[in-house]
Formats: C-alpha cells, sequence, structure tokens
C-alpha cells in the first residue's frame, strides 16, 4: 500500500488521477492517507489543526485526489481565489459557472493555504478556542455531520436516483471479536479509550460505506445531468455569514396568532430590494399576488417534481414562462402579504409536499457552515409571517 501511495505520489495529477481510478474507493481513501499524512501533520504542528480534521476535508474536496479541479490544480480543498489574490488560477464550475479557483504547483502549497484560510479567518476562530482535549465533544460534532450526510444520501440522493437506501444495519455495524481492544486494557483511563476507540472505528467504517455510496451516486449522476440541475442547491439569496436564517422548518410560533403552527419552509431576513436568486434551472409557473399570506410571491417548476416557492416580494425580474438558470436573479425582498418585516420566505415542495430546504444547500455550504445554519434552523422560535 505505502509502495502504491509512493508511486502515485511521484506522477503527476493527471496521471495520478488515472492510476486512483483503479482502485477501488476504500483502497482510494487509505493511499490518499497516506500521501499526505505527513504534509497533514506538519500543518498540525505549525498552525494547531488537528491532521485528521485537515485530511478529513481533503479526502471529502478533492474526492481522495480524484476530483477535476484537484487534477488541473492541485487544489485539494476548493479554495476560490477571493481578493487579492495574485497567483496562478482555473475555471471551474461551482456555484456558478467559471468560477476563479486558486492552482497551485504542489498540493503543499494547498495545505498551507487551507491551514492559513481555517487559522485566519473569522468564521473559523470558535475551533480554536476548544480544549485540545475535548477530543470526546469533537467526535460527537463529527458523528452529527456524519449523521447529516447519511440521512441526506438516504432520503434526497438516493430517492432521486431511484437506488435503495442504505440500511442502518450495513452503515452503524461494529466491529466482531471479543479481544479486539485487549491491548488497551490496563491504562488509567481504558474505559474512556477503548468507548473512543470502538467509536473511531465505527465512524471510519461508516466513512469507507459513505464513499462508497457517493461514487455509486456519481455513476449514476453521469446520465441525469439535466435532473441534478433541477435539484435546488443554493440559498435563494446572499447570506455568506449565516446571519439571515430567521426561523426554519417545521413547527414555530405564529407572529400574529402566537399559537403554534406548521412552518412550510425557511425565512430569511434582509433590507428590502434585496436580490433573490433562483436555486436551480427552471421554469416560472407563478410570479403574481393572487396566493393567500404569501403577497407577491414566484413559484418556479424546475421539473423531476421540484417547485421552489419565494413570497413576500417586493417586485420581480421574471415573468410568468420564463426560463431561469440556477444563480439569476428573479426578484427583491419585501414585506407583501402576512409578513411581519421585509424578509424571504422560501419553500421547496417534492412531489407536491414540502420538504426540508435545509438539506438543498449542498453548493453553498462546507461541513462547518451547513452544521452552523442546522443549528440555527432548529431552534423553535418565532417566525415571521
Amino acid at each position: 500500500m505505502k509502495r502504491t501511495a509512493k508511486k502515485i505520489e511521484n506522477k503527476s495529477p493527471k496521471k495520478s488521477v488515472k492510476k486512483l481510478a483503479e482502485l477501488d474507493a476504500h483502497t482510494r481513501m487509505k493511499v490518499y492517507v497516506l500521501q499526505y499524512a505527513e504534509m497533514a501533520q506538519k500543518e498540525m504542528k505549525k498552525y494547531g489543526i488537528p491532521a485528521s480534521i485537515t485530511l478529513a476535508q481533503g479526502l471529502l474536496e478533492s474526492q481522495a485526489g480524484m476530483g477535476e479541479l484537484a487534477a488541473k490544480s492541485n487544489n485539494h480543498f476548493g479554495i476560490k481565489c477571493h481578493k487579492g489574490w495574485r497567483g496562478a488560477r482555473v475555471s471551474h464550475d461551482d456555484d456558478a459557472k467559471g468560477e476563479c479557483f486558486r492552482k497551485y504547483k504542489k498540493v503543499e502549497q494547498s495545505y498551507r493555504d487551507h491551514s492559513d484560510f481555517l487559522r485566519n479567518r473569522g468564521r473559523y476562530s470558535d475551533l480554536f478556542k476548544m480544549k485540545k482535549t475535548d477530543y470526546i465533544r469533537k467526535m460527537g460534532q463529527v458523528e452529527e455531520v456524519l449523521e447529516h450526510l447519511q440521512e441526506r444520501d438516504n432520503q434526497i440522493y438516493r430517492v432521486v436516483f431511484e437506488t435503495n437506501p442504505i440500511s442502518e444495519d450495513v452503515r452503524k455495524a461494529g466491529f466482531g471479536g471479543a479481544n479486539r481492544y485487549k491491548n488497551l486494557d490496563g491504562f488509567t483511563n481504558s474505559d474512556v479509550i477503548i468507548s473512543t476507540t470502538k467509536r473511531l472505528d465505527i465512524l471510519s467504517k461508516q466513512m469507507v460505506v459513505q464513499s462508497k455510496s457517493f461514487d455509486e451516486i456519481q455513476r449514476l449522476a453521469v446520465d441525469k445531468e439535466k435532473l441534478l440541475a433541477a435539484i435546488p442547491s443554493i440559498q435563494p439569496i446572499a447570506n455568506d455569514d449565516l446571519t439571515r436564517m430567521a426561523s426554519g422548518f417545521g413547527w414555530r410560533t405564529d407572529p400574529f396568532t402566537k399559537a403554534r403552527r406548521r412552518h412550510k419552509g425557511m425565512d430569511f431576513t434582509a433590507p428590502r430590494g434585496t436580490p433573490i436568486y433562483a436555486t436551480s434551472d427552471g421554469k416560472v409557473k407563478r410570479a403574481d399576488a393572487r396566493a393567500l399570506g404569501y403577497g407577491k410571491h414566484i413559484r418556479i417548476d424546475h421539473g423531476f417534481g421540484y417547485v421552489t416557492l419565494y413570497a413576500h416580494l417586493s417586485g420581480y425580474n421574471v415573468k410568468r414562462g420564463q426560463r431561469v438558470k440556477r444563480g439569476d436573479i428573479i426578484g427583491y425582498v419585501g414585506n407583501t402579504g402576512r409578513s411581519q418585516a421585509p424578509h424571504l420566505h422560501y419553500e421547496i415542495h417534492k412531489d407536491g409536499k414540502a420538504v426540508n430546504p435545509i438539506n438543498f444547500y449542498s453548493g453553498d455550504l462546507n461541513p462547518v457552515e451547513f452544521e452552523a445554519m442546522l443549528e440555527a434552523a432548529n431552534k423553535e422560535n418565532q417566525s415571521l409571517d
């Protein structure tokens, strides 16, 4: 295995991808870790970022070194150019078509930029306030994020591609052998060490299962580009600091009657006139104020059973029958209809049934941002409509 990793390491990015493609998903993950473990440890010593977190994100973002962006730019973390970047760059389709991404001569430079980004950006400062011995709480956070990935895998991706969900028995199966952890006995905190090791083993196995599942989904997606273009996958308004999400999906307090009622979408606070974006390709089926409570609103039919709704607008930028692309400006935030303050009420319907929009922001949020929004969305507060 180490010999394989060394051979791949000495090849150009494109040749590495070709060699990695010959391996199964589990082996690719092992080879990636062997290739870059020392690099991640070096970053940990300099910046204090756990090597396991760096490797996990590198695995995910670069698809174990096989992703298109990694192959053409040595960029293993999806780092965009951002303001002030003067180095080499490549165009890559991400949130929008042909976005600017940093290009590196060596993967090591990508790892260094990733460390610098995490350490020096205010968005991630809370990560470095945690005690380094607080492993159990960190592990619980990893388990929670992985659980949401699994839920999205079973309830969205596998449903969309009409393939069977992965059972809980397969995802969370333990390891056999009564003596597997015998060498961990005899220490002061053996019970904690053994239980933590078991959790790590199960997490590792779950990651392998999830990786293989994503490989399968990737194969299914090749022939379904139109379907993927139809699935809402970005936030409907600019929300870089994640502060605009005011109320989530589920039971909330009605701002007018003060009674609990089911809130079928998410509310985003924003000043009147803030642009609203189509969250996926589709055709405008309604742009009017004739629906009770919604005020001026837009409905877009994306096909494949997906319809999105944008309510309480101040004005329109589209008309009925118009075709739109993901990211097009379709209207502007307002306070029309049954609304307490300027905001956007956003709904997603699948086959006529309202579903939770938070599961559809994969194109907008990294795992840390998704966890922050999930926490805010789960609070049972008062909605704005």
